[in-house]
């Protein structure tokens, strides 16, 4: 597919064309591929994203800045982003990459879009990359939640289930969908105690267990605040019986109703 569309999906138009297509081409397909752009955009990506978390959220201090800002630029957030730009139409990969089903490898993606954002830094500078980079982050940094600093919604269900004492919870692949370039995954997410089973779709087994996780951890926290609402059953254990009454205090044997001794016998 011609680059341009994928510059449209950027925002960003590159003077120099030869950098994007080094950014998208992978080791595999030659001499000439991307791995020092995607060095030298990982650099760039932590910066812009730190310099992001820095203006929007004032009241953070630095270890939680660092823990959101690690979470926001893990490989598994820049491939989420390269599905919806629907990156894998434009990389360039060698043979064998190409037909072990390397264009949705969430390591390539991830890659790939460092390589870009190291491009574009390459091309014009930081504020063009810091520019495209927002552009990109926007939809992640409005649905992060500070109290969570930027967990996925696996890790938030696996620590919601370990606090609770609940064994973690068990995903399986249902169904995929469409052709190998364009596939959809729906997967299943159950957790045995607390009886439920929900599903979610997604372009990556991936994306399709987060979309799953997510569901399953607002229904696991409705199942738990209803079952803290339900009052609590008064106890109804049975009247000791006379046998397991503890004993009273005996009376001796010449107290009240003892019978009476004669002289005879006290002499």
């Amino acid at each position: 597919m011609e680059l341009t569309a994928l510059e449209e999906r950027l925002g960003y138009t590159f003077a120099q064309r030869t950098l994007l297509e080094q950014a998208v081409t992978h080791r595999s397909h030659g001499a000439v591929h991307n791995e020092r752009l995607e060095f030298l955009g990982d650099a760039v990506l932590n910066c812009a994203i730190a310099h992001l978390l820095f203006a929007k959220y004032a009241r953070l201090d630095e270890g939680d800045l660092s823990r959101l800002r690690s979470n926001l630029v893990k490989q598994q957030s820049l491939a989420e982003i390269a599905e919806k730009l629907v990156l894998s139409d434009f990389l360039r990969l060698g043979e064998g990459e190409m037909k072990s089903g390397g264009f949705r490898r969430p390591s390539i993606l991830a890659d790939t879009m460092e390589a870009i954002f190291g491009a574009i830094f390459v091309d014009s500078g930081f504020d063009a990359a810091r520019q495209a980079i927002a552009k990109l982050f926007d939809p992640v940094l409005k649905s992060v939640d500070p109290k969570t600093l930027g967990k996925d919604s696996k890790t938030l269900l696996q620590e919601y289930l370990q606090g609770k004492r609940i064994a973690l919870p068990v995903y399986t692949v249902v169904e995929t969908r469409g052709a190998a370039h364009n596939q959809e995954f729906e997967v299943e997410c159950s957790i045995p105690k607390l009886e439920i089973s929900v599903r979610g779709n997604g372009r990556s087994r991936r994306a399709a267990e987060q979309s799953a996780a997510k569901q399953a951890l607002e229904t696991a926290q409705h199942a738990m605040a209803l079952l803290g609402r339900r009052p609590r059953k008064k106890s109804s254990a049975p009247e000791p019986s006379a046998a397991d009454r503890p004993a009273g205090p005996t009376e001796p044997a010449d107290g009240p109703g003892a019978p009476a001794q004669t002289a005879d016998q006290i002499t």
